[in-house]
């Protein structure tokens, strides 16, 4: 069994937080993945831009960080039963702003940026924001799997 913990920084943690571990539970299980512990930070662009400058040298806010705690660690011995591969972080500025550039709603883009990180701290990777990436082309492939399972209530924003 998985377990997804959310917390929220520099936002009140939604009320829709749940919704958010049961969507991330559906997508790992949709990986054949089992007894990760996954956790997912929402934020807003200050704190997500502190750390795309720490982290990865990149000035001003992004959409979604991955950070695993297993890179360079594979084939490792952990201690527990419990796979911990990392944390995802996402900014509910940046996604707004995203929804309303793409003209999409702003559930589609929180699974959007869950299912993202999700991949990468499976492993994948892109190199371009080209859709026929392999990692881009299974990420929209789980989307629309999983496009009746809504984050946010009908008629509300991240």
């Amino acid at each position: 069994m998985n377990r997804v913990s959310v917390s929220a920084e520099e936002v009140p943690l939604p009320g829709w937080a749940g919704r958010l571990k049961s969507f991330a539970g559906k997508v790992l299980a949709r990986l054949g993945r089992d007894r990760w512990e996954l956790s997912v930070l929402l934020c807003g662009d200050r704190t997500i831009a502190a750390l795309n400058s720490r982290y990865r040298g990149k000035e001003g806010p992004t959409d979604v960080l991955s950070f695993s705690q297993v890179e360079g660690r594979e084939g490792a011995e952990f201690p527990s039963s419990r796979w911990l591969p990392g944390d995802i972080v996402i900014s509910l500025d940046t996604l707004r702003e995203n929804a309303g550039r793409f003209e999409i709603d702003e559930d589609e883009e929180l699974r959007r940026l869950l299912i993202h990180g999700i991949l990468h701290l499976n492993g994948m990777d892109h190199h371009t924001n080209d859709k026929a990436e392999p990692m881009l082309r299974l990420q929209e492939q789980i989307l629309e799997e999983l496009a009746d399972q809504r984050i946010l209530p009908l008629g509300r924003n991240a």
